[in-house]
């Protein structure tokens, strides 16, 4: 009983006497135990979804349940998997964080899109520093870069638990190194990321740009490669588009084997959406599974967070899916990752506010330094974002000439 994970399996079971199994296996299914300290119990859901909903409804009652498990209050915590490296203070094992034993390269939805860089991943899963070193991975965003990354850790780890694997993002090394060096812990700093068997680094783009950090990546991938120790790295570009990446590190990272993910196709799309519904155990129609791979083209994580939407949709409303809830999702969906509008009022207040002038200064006659370069600057914004014609963005500066 003294360990996290055996009260979550006595809570879940005083639970399952006040719920029904449907809602257990809904909001409880991927809840981890953590710690169980004196008066306080943490728990962690990768899902935001379920996250929320535990801490909105499902809090009493486990803490009813921990109060008859010991007869004192507990403070119960539902984290994040963002949030849980800043509650323990280091990675869980020093390796990568906790939460993603769900993926897998079994759940990887392969395609024609993504099938060489699942390939090239499995090959180094199976053989680290054997195949491919460096593997570099890039596509866009919610492609599932990330869940190759979290499929070769786990496969290693089933394979060979002794190796020392290491996962991190490129600009929380970047932030990493500027508290170390400010702290004078730049020689721990090298030793946490040159000490391991396997280094991950998803979106290494980061560190574009920033010398200090490039300057010490550098020489942990020195390291780490001469000393046969395998490096995966992640990008939403190929290593020849990274504009700041410093050759040195260009010609390094293009020196083993350079994997893309493009969007997946219809037919992909639709086999994603399926895997995804029945890992819910929910079930959705081909036609409904079609109508969503039709609107969301570009973005897996879009698919997935379609699916977790209508299936939150049905449950709380007692209905079965349909055509009704899929467009919601997707609508809900799309108005969350609907960029704000660029427009010529907006440029203007931007280059005021970074050019301490107001924007009325900008559209005046003036002709002081300071204002006129603030002129200038928005006027060349506006040419090259909006691609407004030269007499068009002369009438939006107070009726100029468009010279």
């Amino acid at each position: 009983m003294n360990s996290a994970a055996a009260v979550w399996g006595k809570v879940l079971s005083l639970l399952e006497e006040e719920m029904t199994s449907t809602t257990i296996k809904t909001w409880f299914h991927d809840v981890r135990a953590i710690a169980l300290e004196e008066s306080r119990f943490v728990l962690c859901s990768p899902d935001p979804l379920n996250r929320d909903v535990i801490r909105q409804r499902y809090l009493p009652a486990v803490q009813k349940a921990l109060r008859e498990l010991f007869s004192a209050d507990f403070e119960v915590l539902v984290l994040g998997e963002e949030e849980l490296s800043s509650y323990t203070g280091e990675e869980t094992d020093n390796d990568f964080l906790p939460g993603t034993e769900e993926y897998t390269f079994e759940r990887f939805v392969v395609g024609s899109s993504n099938k060489f860089a699942h390939a090239a991943s499995q090959a180094v899963a199976s053989k680290p520093a054997g195949y491919y070193n460096p593997l570099f991975i890039y596509g866009g965003s919610g492609l599932g870069k990330t869940h190759l990354l979290y499929a070769i850790c786990n496969e290693i780890r089933r394979n060979t638990p002794d190796v020392k694997i290491f996962y991190t993002k490129g600009e929380n090394m970047a932030n990493e190194l500027i508290e170390a060096m400010q702290n004078h812990l730049t020689p721990e700093f090298r030793a946490k990321y040159r000490q391991v068997d396997v280094l991950l680094v998803d979106d290494i783009q980061f560190i574009a740009g920033k010398v200090a950090t490039q300057e010490e990546f550098f020489h942990t991938f020195d390291a780490l490669h001469q000393a046969n120790k395998q490096i995966v790295l992640t990008s939403d570009r190929p290593p020849r588009e990274i504009a700041t990446l410093e050759d040195r590190l260009r010609t390094r990272f293009e020196m083993g084997l350079l994997a893309d993910i493009q969007p997946p196709d219809l037919e992909t799309r639709i086999a994603i959406i399926k895997r995804k519904a029945q890992l819910l155990d929910f079930t959705v129609s081909d036609e409904i599974c079609e109508y969503i791979a039709n609107q969301l083209k570009s973005n897996v994580r879009q698919l997935e967070g379609a699916v977790k939407s209508m299936r939150a949709q049905c449950l709380l409303n007692g209905a079965q899916p349909s055509l009704a809830t899929a467009q919601s999702a997707i609508r809900d969906i799309r108005n969350d990752s609907q960029p704000v509008p660029i427009t010529v009022e907006r440029i203007v207040n931007e280059v005021a506010r970074t050019m301490n002038v107001t924007p009325e200064d900008i559209r005046s006659n003036k002709r002081s330094a300071p204002i006129s370069q603030a002129r200038q600057v928005a006027a060349y914004v506006v040419r090259n974002i909006t691609g407004l014609p030269m007499k068009a963005i002369g009438e939006e500066f107070g009726t100029r000439d468009h010279s």
